[in-house]
């Protein structure tokens, strides 16, 4: 019987990031319900929700509760995460005019995919969690609760 050839050094970093993401995605994939709801604010959003460079979506679905993700709480202010989807905004003056058109259309768009979610049959609440890997991915680390 012949040995298995070993595995470079290379190879081995390799294989720990495919098997690395396989369990980060696992993980994180929604059940069916949330696909479906995240179907729904995808079929019925408006060009601005589609096109909007936060995906508001939904997590999982627990009793009747939808938890959508947010990138604003209490933990990361709204001026932090305008920064970072607006990079060019100077969010040092919020009463620049293109920072407060830039968090009101935020709060509209996360308001509009709640609205889509709260329509579709089974769901009874929406609540809100902090986005922490997407903003961790952004260089922002949320402190937990």
């Amino acid at each position: 019987m012949k040995a298995l050839p070993k595995l470079r050094t290379w190879q081995l970093i390799v294989l720990a990031l495919v098997v690395a993401w396989a369990v980060d995605w696992f993980i994180q994939r929604p059940d069916g319900h949330a696909r479906a709801l995240n179907a729904a604010i995808a079929a019925g959003g408006s060009t601005a929700l589609k096109a909007y460079p936060y995906p508001f979506r939904v997590l999982r679905v627990e009793d009747g509760k939808a938890v959508m993700s947010t990138p604003r709480s209490r933990e990361v202010s709204v001026i932090r995460v305008i920064k970072i989807l607006y990079p060019e905004i100077n969010v040092l003056d919020t009463n620049d005019a293109a920072f407060i058109a830039a968090q009101k259309e935020l709060a509209g768009l996360q308001f509009e995919a709640r609205d889509i979610v709260m329509k579709q049959p089974g769901v009874k609440t929406v609540v809100w969690e902090i986005d922490r890997h997407w903003l961790g991915a952004r260089g922002v680390d949320v402190p937990t609760n």
